[in-house]
């Protein structure tokens, strides 16, 4: 028997994760040490939950896709809100640099998938969808391109494969990030973790106009000053930038510039931000932006992992856990060794190497989730901050959907 949560109930169950990840990782050393963000704490717990419950009684809830979808295309809009380009400068050679790493992952990412498929004796597009359509695409290119396996490639039950690789997907980007970012950081005395006391006197800090070195989500839990003025006016830059991704969607189906809703989203961001502050001087309440965009992302988190079902997962075929195996131990060495490595070998590096892992097994949420979580610990990476959101929200599904389509037409 299925129950289904309308958007308030939806709200309340991700707001209960949250509260009992934050629990979970404050009480328990392990999560603590080894930078678990709290949705992914909170958000396991539930689906285990959920799992037992499913197992013992035959019960499952459905969440409010819709609530779901609006607080992910709130999360992109503040990533644009926030990017305007004279702080997206500072990014610098790294910005390019990274994008490389990230593109020939890409590629990388696919080989494995599909040489794994072809070595296990079943469709090598069974391993593209295990490759990067799901894994760095995440849920929305998977449902996207799963219609288009399953008629166009002959490929049976391609929706329902790709939603199971982007759930584990999901789980693992959030789960490997940190305790790889840690390993990093101590293997090559980085950075000193701070003291709980520390934490809490930074986070009872204000963040207010005269704090220096302002990036958005550094620090979720930090103090900002904002008043109910800004916050409705920005509430109205939000609503202008999901507007213009609904509409741009809806324009650009079926033409060469078709793109996923919440890259609309992030794009309407980054033309409202840089037109009112560069044409019309209008002052942007970064700070405003920046609570609501980091509420939308625990929230998002939380409701993603809690409308899991994983016992869907129990149903992949052998094959398909060997190669998502194979994609796990991928990511972390080729964040290890060559994200880390071509970003310099620092801190900054360190934190990079977590956010790859996040969106290059995930989703760009679960990007920043992981860097937030090594960054309250260890100390501040404006450098990765800058790169990361734009890059893996915007730059990367370009890249990508450009990958898998060379790749169907030439098996085509």
């Amino acid at each position: 028997m299925d129950f289904t949560f309308n958007a308030f109930y939806t709200l309340i169950a991700a707001v209960i994760v949250l509260l009992l990840g934050r629990f979970l990782v404050n009480k328990i050393d392990f999560l603590r040490r080894y930078n678990i963000p709290e949705p992914v704490a909170g958000g396991l717990v539930a689906a285990i939950i959920s799992l037992l419950v499913h197992s013992l009684w035959g019960y499952s809830i459905t969440t409010s896709a819709e609530l779901q979808t609006s607080f992910m295309l709130i999360f992109f809009a503040s990533i644009g809100l926030s990017a305007n380009f004279s702080k997206l400068r500072e990014g610098g050679i790294g910005l390019v640099i990274f994008l490389f790493a990230v593109s020939a992952f890409i590629i990388l990412q696919n080989a494995v998938g599909m040489s794994l498929a072809t070595l296990l004796g079943i469709d090598p597009l069974i391993g593209l969808i295990a490759g990067s359509v799901t894994l760095t695409g995440g849920h929305g290119t998977a449902g996207a391109w799963g219609e288009i396996f399953e008629v166009e490639h002959g490929i049976q039950g391609a929706l329902a494969l790709g939603m199971a690789s982007a759930t584990f997907g999901l789980i693992i980007g959030g789960i490997i990030g940190g305790p790889l970012a840690k390993l990093l950081i101590n293997r090559y005395n980085l950075a000193t973790a701070r003291t709980d006391q520390q934490i809490e006197t930074r986070d009872n800090t204000p963040m207010d106009s005269t704090t220096s070195e302002y990036v958005p989500f550094e620090y979720p839990h930090q103090v900002r000053l904002i008043t109910a003025d800004n916050a409705i006016t920005t509430l109205g830059l939000f609503a202008g930038c999901l507007a213009f991704a609904e509409f741009m969607t809806g324009f650009s189906r079926g033409t060469a510039f078709e793109l996923p809703t919440f890259v609309w989203a992030l794009a309407g961001g980054v033309i409202l931000r840089n037109v009112l502050e560069g044409v019309f001087k209008v002052q942007i309440f970064d700070r405003a932006i920046d609570v609501f965009g980091n509420a939308s992302l625990s929230l998002y988190l939380a409701m993603a992992l809690l409308s899991l079902k994983l016992w869907q997962l129990a149903d992949l075929a052998g094959p398909l856990m060997v190669i998502l195996g194979a994609q796990t131990i991928t990511m972390a060495l080729y964040a290890g060794f060559v994200t880390f490595r071509i970003m310099g070998k620092n801190y900054d590096a360190a934190v990079l190497a977590a956010g790859h892992c996040g969106f290059g097994m995930g989703a760009t949420p679960t990007a920043v989730a992981n860097m937030q979580a090594i960054t309250n610990m260890y100390g501040a990476s404006h450098k990765a901050f800058l790169i990361v959101p734009l890059c893996g929200a915007f730059f990367v599904d370009l890249i990508n959907a450009t990958v898998i389509q060379m790749i169907l037409k030439f098996f085509a």
